[in-house]
């Protein structure tokens, strides 16, 4: 290791710089740091972000990728400085950037949680076609509670968002099913794999009930049913980027990286929705 004078200057983000930073990058080219404490990551942290508390980080640095930017961050600024600080002593690290104001500035998609939320489905052995059959079912479970919410709610409106939302999840699995036929079995039809697929459980690894009982939505509002609709996403994002680091089939791991970019760009298209929903723009 080399060694560089302590206090080096730290690039800095805020909350909407970093958001835009994730949003054009691939989810698999940066790293997300979250160095608070476990009790602080499971009641809410950024997607996909690799929980290294503080007074680990030393004996942890080579659980960090070196090859991509690493966004580090906390609850408001003070700790994610000093691990940035702590990590530019060591030369093989690239772009380190600090998260002023951290999780607490935040305001943007989170995930709920321990570490090792929902990976009762990825022991990391996982096969490329047992990686796609659970990505499929859990695609399933979301698309099924969308079309039951449907049948249920008055609001034309928020019929016709469950609708679109129930649509969306159809796209997702429909190219989960190309890439099984792509890679595993060309003669696989739609309903063999969702007879093969996982049952029971939306995206993100919680059940229906789950989301309902934390989220508590207002069913006849939009807002709050794209709010629902963003949780679950960003759920099942940082699901996928977990996974992903202890999947050892490196095909399985690649599966894993195109299905979190696909999470990460609904996330995005949500995002904007909602922000047409607040402005009145929305359609």
């Amino acid at each position: 290791m080399k060694w560089k004078p302590y206090l080096t200057p730290i690039r800095s983000f805020d909350p909407d710089e970093a958001r835009a930073f994730l949003n054009h990058r691939p989810v698999d080219q940066v790293t997300l740091v979250d160095v608070r404490q476990p009790g602080e990551y499971q009641a809410g942290h950024i997607p996909g972000a690799r929980l290294i508390p503080l007074p680990e980080l030393v004996d942890r640095l080579d659980d960090i990728p070196r090859n991509f930017p690493v966004i580090v961050y906390c609850s408001s600024g003070p700790r994610s400085r000093a691990a940035c600080q702590l990590m530019t002593l060591d030369d093989s690290f690239g772009e380190i950037i600090n998260l002023t104001g951290g999780f607490n500035a935040w305001e943007g998609e989170a995930a709920l949680g321990r570490e090792n939320q929902g990976l009762t489905f990825f022991t990391g052995a996982e096969t490329p076609r047992e990686i796609l059959e659970i990505a499929y079912g859990l695609e399933q479970g979301l698309r099924e509670f969308y079309l039951s919410m449907d049948k249920q709610v008055k609001n034309p409106g928020v019929r016709r968002l469950f609708a679109t939302l129930a649509r969306v999840e159809t796209l997702h699995q429909e190219s989960i099913l190309r890439e099984y036929q792509r890679i595993i079995d060309p003669s696989i039809k739609e309903d063999q794999l969702t007879a093969a697929a996982l049952q029971g459980t939306l995206e993100g690894g919680m059940t229906t009930q789950e989301y309902i009982d934390y989220y508590m939505p207002q069913w006849e509002d939009p807002e709050d049913v794209v709010f629902l609709a963003m949780a679950i996403e960003a759920q099942a994002l940082d699901l996928y980027l977990r996974a992903k680091t202890r999947v050892v089939d490196e095909t399985s791991r690649k599966i894993l990286t195109r299905i979190a970019q696909e999470e990460k760009s609904h996330l995005v298209h949500l995002g904007e929705l909602m922000d047409g929903l607040i402005s009145g723009t929305a359609t």
